[in-house]
């Protein structure tokens, strides 16, 4: 009986031994491992910064669109219209409620469509338009884009979707919290944007079917319909040969806006 607990004793002294020849071994090497692992962390995380987001390369431009198509248009102001600028957006002078606005687009060897402007229901991008027209803006543009069954665009001083007047407008439709009541049927005028309610700048674009009236209705602002020339806008359209599917017109085949009038009556 001696014997076995003699026995049972050195075997419990032989394991402490071990526990604690295994302990000696691996605290030297936990004291120096874990400030090392520390500092290897902490410089990684200087290095690779989790929240230092760098600003990707852009345009100080916001983009007009009409449904698939995504272009540019200046939105930067000078400081004469400083004075007119309300949340990032232009307000232009105010046309005479009393009087009825026509404007007569001329397109060089297609003819003259000659759209009445809706104040009421549209103010702002009304008295916009009428002034980029009376200013001779759009004198020389071109319709950029067009598509047989949907509409025509223009009015982009770069020709090619990029380009826009020195001022945004506010997007007079429902989705901006602004009653329009105007449809997006055959005839009717509106104003391009991008993703941006309130891009809207010189692009306006001509309905050619009421087909488009379910996409664009209460999503862009319509000011007017054309009253004489539809079937201008039907040649336009239906002569058109656009490059892709979203109605890219070759430079050299852009119908031009020879002027753009506004009378009164």
């Amino acid at each position: 009986m001696k014997k076995e607990n003699k026995k049972l004793a050195q075997q419990k002294r032989a394991e402490v031994r071990k526990k604690q020849e295994l302990k000696n071994k691996i605290y030297p090497i936990l004291k120096w491992s874990l400030p090392i692992f520390a500092f290897v962390v902490f410089v990684a995380v200087i290095i690779a910064d989790p929240f230092d987001s760098k600003e990707e390369d852009s345009d100080d431009t916001n983009t007009n669109t009409l449904t698939v198509e995504e272009t540019d248009t200046d939105s930067t102001s000078d400081d004469n219209n400083a004075d007119s600028l309300s949340g990032g957006t232009y307000t232009p002078p105010t046309l005479d409620e009393k009087l009825t606005y026509y404007a007569d687009i001329d397109i060089k060897d297609y003819g003259k469509i000659t759209v009445k402007l809706d104040q009421k229901s549209a103010p702002i991008t009304a008295a916009n338009f009428v002034k980029l027209a009376n200013d001779g803006f759009y004198n020389g543009l071109t319709f950029h884009r067009i598509m047989e069954g949907f509409m025509m665009q223009g009015g982009d001083p770069n020709g090619n979707g990029t380009g826009g007047s020195e001022n945004n407008i506010v997007g007079e439709f429902l989705a901006n919290g602004i009653e329009n009541k105007l449809s997006h049927t055959r005839g009717a005028i509106s104003m391009a944007r991008s993703s941006e309610y309130n891009s809207a700048s010189s692009q306006f674009f001509i309905v050619h079917d009421d087909s488009a009236v379910a996409s664009l209705d209460s999503l862009y602002a319509a000011f007017g319909y054309v009253t004489e020339g539809l079937d201008v806008v039907d040649k336009v359209c239906e002569q058109a040969k656009p490059t892709d599917n979203n109605g890219t017109i070759e430079a050299s085949e852009q119908p031009v806006i020879t002027s753009i009038k506004i009378r009164t009556e």
